[in-house]
């Protein structure tokens, strides 16, 4: 039979806890009962557990990650792949393990994601937002569990959020193409309810009417982050004239399908409608044309969220949140004639 630790401090007579700062080696113990403790856990063999370890320190150094809400399609976008695989590096270093919960059910009785970290004993969560987010997330959010959001705002006493700017994404966007000319632009969202994708759209709407631009209601369109959803729109605004001059697409992945939607009509990018995403996907410098795009500093991102948490975890910092500056980066997709000699290829 598998000794306890319970077994340890019967044999010992001191109480679990006790035997738990032994074998951590916290707290003011006196050498005789450290004496003895240590000579059972010697006789017997016994080799503590997890929870025998996190006992006394009451940190499991265990991170519980979220993939909360719809989450885009296995959630195998690759602007969230990256942020997480920054955030995974970064908290390992800090000394966590990751434990990575799903919205699927838990167990028969369809426990939420505050029962699963009270049950693994969790010192914290990473929350990764998708598209309508479940009840037990904001349940989650408003107890004290430290958590991070990333792309959700959580306001709870122990949460923290970091994102992109969004609201300045749009706007780097249309000022480019302001400043060269270019008034006839489209925008392709993600769902109509996206919380991201409505943020861009209206710093879209805002920046557009703050240049006196003239929006054209037909030339906004919705998907859902990925390339079918892109190409489909892009072909919705190419059955009438006359075509935007240039297409804002709120993913790289969209923008993808846009652009293969264009191509097939026959129409030329970047001399016939120019085209930007945003992300940065590595897709992006391989595209033909290369993909301009709102690059999102995914690696940034990823490294902020876990250093928050650890400090949180480690009440060495009030909850706060974070925006991101986004970055324009032109490639052959949006250049100017006289840009694109210089621009292949980048």
């Amino acid at each position: 039979m598998k000794l306890t630790i319970k077994d340890i401090a019967k044999m010992a007579d001191v109480s679990p806890g006790t035997v738990s700062k032994i074998i951590n080696n916290t707290g003011s113990i006196g050498y005789k009962t450290k004496e003895k403790v240590m000579k059972i856990i010697e006789e017997t063999g016994y080799q503590p557990s997890f929870s025998a370890k996190s006992l006394a320190t009451k940190k499991s150094n265990l991170i519980g990650l979220i993939y909360a809400g719809e989450v885009d399609v296995d959630f195998n976008h690759p602007f969230f792949n990256q942020v997480i695989n920054a955030f995974r590096k970064t908290i390992g270093q800090l000394g966590y393990d990751i434990l990575v919960f799903s919205n699927n059910q838990f167990s028969k009785n369809k426990e939420d994601y505050l029962a699963r970290c009270k049950h693994f004993q969790l010192d914290g969560c990473i929350v990764v937002a998708g598209e309508h987010i479940e009840d037990s997330v904001y349940e989650l959010d408003q107890s004290t569990v430290p958590c991070v959001g990333v792309d959700i705002e959580l306001t709870g006493p122990q949460s923290s959020y970091v994102t992109t700017d969004n609201s300045k994404v749009a706007a780097k966007v249309v000022e480019y193409f302001y400043l060269h000319s270019v008034k006839d632009i489209a925008f392709i969202g993600g769902q109509r309810d996206s919380v991201i994708s409505n943020i861009r759209k209206d710093g879209f709407i805002h920046s557009m009417n703050q240049f006196g631009i003239k929006i054209n209601e037909e030339w906004i369109k919705y998907g859902n982050y990925f390339e079918d959803s892109g190409y489909e729109a892009m072909q919705a605004m190419l059955t009438d004239r006359p075509y935007p001059k240039a297409v804002f697409a709120a993913s790289d992945m969209m923008a993808l399908g846009a652009l293969k939607a264009i191509k097939e009509a026959g129409l030329r990018v970047p001399e016939d409608i120019k085209l930007l995403g945003c992300d940065d996907i590595e897709a992006c410098r391989y595209s033909d044309p290369t993909l301009s795009t709102v690059k999102q500093d995914k690696e940034k991102i990823g490294k902020l969220a876990a250093y928050m948490l650890h400090d949180l975890i480690n009440g060495n910092a009030e909850p706060s949140s974070i925006l991101v500056d986004p970055e324009l980066v032109i490639r052959g997709s949006s250049a100017l004639v006289s840009e694109k000699l210089s621009i292949k290829g980048s």
